[in-house]
């Protein structure tokens, strides 16, 4: 029997020391919600979680463009559905202006009106949509995944000769009336195809929001799977590791009462 060195002791104070440490990680992965606490913890978890939560911020980006892309497309749409009503009040007028009972004065009434509509689809010609034209026929190119792919969203051009020309007519004579109508329907005509290819944008776009919150829930239900604590677990490990904390620190003290008895062998 020795007092120099306590091996049982030390053996005691080690593992008190392990399942202290335990207890701690137990204790930090609860109050955290995370099981990986730090990188130790699972390097490669660790590694595969942190590519998977940069392409959720990405995807969230993509959607985020998206959106204000649909917005842009609901802004065109609205503002050629008013172009659509001037069109037609302008067909209207043009057709009332060839009415043969009406004199010039009348047409001149009507061409008054016309003129105004016409300047009304010049106006809407020049707006933009935070600062990017609505109507100035480029494609513009939008986000729509994590790796940066873009859909090419078709633009539309009111500045096309087909408006102008419709917009540059009057109705004060029955001659000029009847060539107003020619232009103004052709006019109507590019409108109707212009719509169908807004409508057609803001479906594709629809989609694929649709499908980046689908491929978001399945990246972020991932992520929790290699970082998120189950928490009916890790508090079984914690009742265990507490119950081994008390128990070691019990034994250590045991431990260091037994080289006592070496004093009943020098009495």
């Amino acid at each position: 029997m020795v007092i120099n060195t306590n091996i049982a002791a030390l053996n005691s104070a080690r593992l008190l020391a392990s399942s202290s440490a335990m207890l701690e990680k137990s204790l930090a992965r609860l109050s955290s919600g995370s099981k990986i606490v730090d990188a130790s913890d699972d390097a490669a978890g660790t590694a595969v979680a942190l590519r998977l939560n940069a392409q959720v911020n990405r995807v969230a980006a993509a959607s985020n463009n998206i959106g204000s892309a649909i917005s842009f497309n609901q802004t065109q749409d609205g503002f050629l559905g008013k172009v659509a009503n001037a069109l037609d009040r302008m067909s209207e007028l043009s057709i009332s202006a060839q009415d043969v009972t009406k004199s010039d004065n009348d047409r001149a009434l009507y061409n008054a009106e016309f003129q105004q509509l016409a300047s009304y689809i010049s106006n809407v010609a020049t707006k933009d949509f935070n600062g990017v034209s609505l109507f100035a026929g480029a494609t513009l190119n939008v986000t729509i995944d994590s790796d940066g792919n873009t859909f090419g969203m078709t633009g539309i051009n009111l500045s096309a000769s087909v408006y102008t020309t419709a917009s540059s007519g009057n109705v004060s004579t029955t001659g000029a009336a009847v060539t107003a109508l020619s232009n103004v329907k052709l006019a109507i005509a590019q409108l109707a195809t212009d719509r169908a290819q807004v409508g057609a944008n803001s479906t594709r776009l629809n989609y694929t929001s649709d499908q980046l919150a689908v491929l978001k829930q399945n990246l972020v239900a991932a992520t929790s799977r290699i970082t998120d604590v189950d928490i009916a677990e890790e508090s079984t490990q914690y009742a265990k590791y507490n119950i081994l904390v008390q128990a070691g620190t019990a034994m250590l003290a045991q431990a260091n009462v037994v080289p006592q008895s070496t004093l009943k062998l020098l009495a």
